[in-house]
């Protein structure tokens, strides 16, 4: 499926800024799963623009604007092409005893997905070691997509995955910070992805970034899991990268002097056809 994406970040300025400097990541990545054929990025006003890539591999853009302005654009435009996936066969469990240590980032807790008892606390079975470990991340997609209401406006950005669980009700990010914490708590490595969704109106979280795990079955790779729509990451989702959690993979974040208390506009919009 050929995918165009447009994401356009906007900040408003009562009075002028200056030295903004903003750290983006937009920019998809290559793999297996999709083909990235353009990628352009624009910025308004004129702003220095350097790159590198970060710890997991993602493309970073540094956008630095030195001179004082009230407002600031930032558009990624880019053109994707998505490859179907193929499904893993049955392997238990316990096929995962040997991977753990390879992939222990992906397993020990980070703030925004701390140690708890997740399995316990979202109701979820704890598998045996000859239980099949496909079949296990399937059901548990399904078990927290019919557990949690979509809600975009019951959480923010900052609210913690125990206030989360108290009344199921959240975005993507929620959705999968709750998955990361169940799969790491049962020694199941597993990241967080950022990225887009087409969905034609028929999926949710389509209005802005997305976000999915991906968990590790050993002689298969990483495959993603989407708990918001209780389905595998397949042709309609355009990965931008992975980490730990959100943290890691925020579309924009940055700095700047002056200019008061800035408004933010988001707008993101994914083009497809097969």
């Amino acid at each position: 499926m050929r995918c165009e994406i447009r994401h356009t970040t906007e900040y408003r300025y009562p009075k002028p800024a200056w030295d903004s400097f903003n750290e983006v990541r937009l920019h998809p990545v290559q793999e297996v799963r999709q083909t990235l054929r353009s990628f352009h990025l624009s910025v308004t006003p004129e702003a220095e623009i350097t790159s590198h890539k970060d710890y997991f591999g993602a493309l970073v853009h540094h956008v630095h604007v030195h001179e004082p302005h009230t407002e600031l654009r930032i558009e990624a435009q880019a053109i994707v092409d998505t490859h179907a996936v193929t499904l893993p066969l049955a392997a238990p469990m316990s096929v995962l005893e040997g991977a753990r240590a390879a992939n222990i980032e992906f397993l020990v807790p980070s703030p925004r997905v701390p140690a708890g008892d997740w399995p316990e606390i979202f109701e979820v079975r704890r598998p045996a070691p000859d239980d099949d470990l496909p079949g296990f991340l399937s059901d548990l997609n399904t078990g927290l997509h019919r557990r949690f209401t979509y809600d975009t406006k019951a959480t923010a950005v900052s609210t913690p995955l125990a206030e989360f669980a108290r009344h199921g009700r959240g975005v993507c990010q929620d959705f999968t910070h709750a998955m990361l914490g169940i799969l790491r708590q049962l020694g199941i490595p597993a990241r967080y992805v950022s990225g887009y969704l087409y969905s034609g109106g028929e999926m949710l979280g389509a209005e802005a970034t997305h976000a999915w795990v991906e968990a590790l079955i050993p002689g298969y790779g990483w495959l993603g899991y989407d708990p918001t729509n209780n389905c595998l990451a397949n042709e309609k989702h355009i990965k931008i990268a992975h980490g730990r959690e959100y943290s890691d993979v925020s579309p924009v974040r940055g700095t700047y002097y002056g200019g008061g208390q800035g408004k933010l506009e988001v707008a993101v919009h994914v083009y497809g056809e097969q």
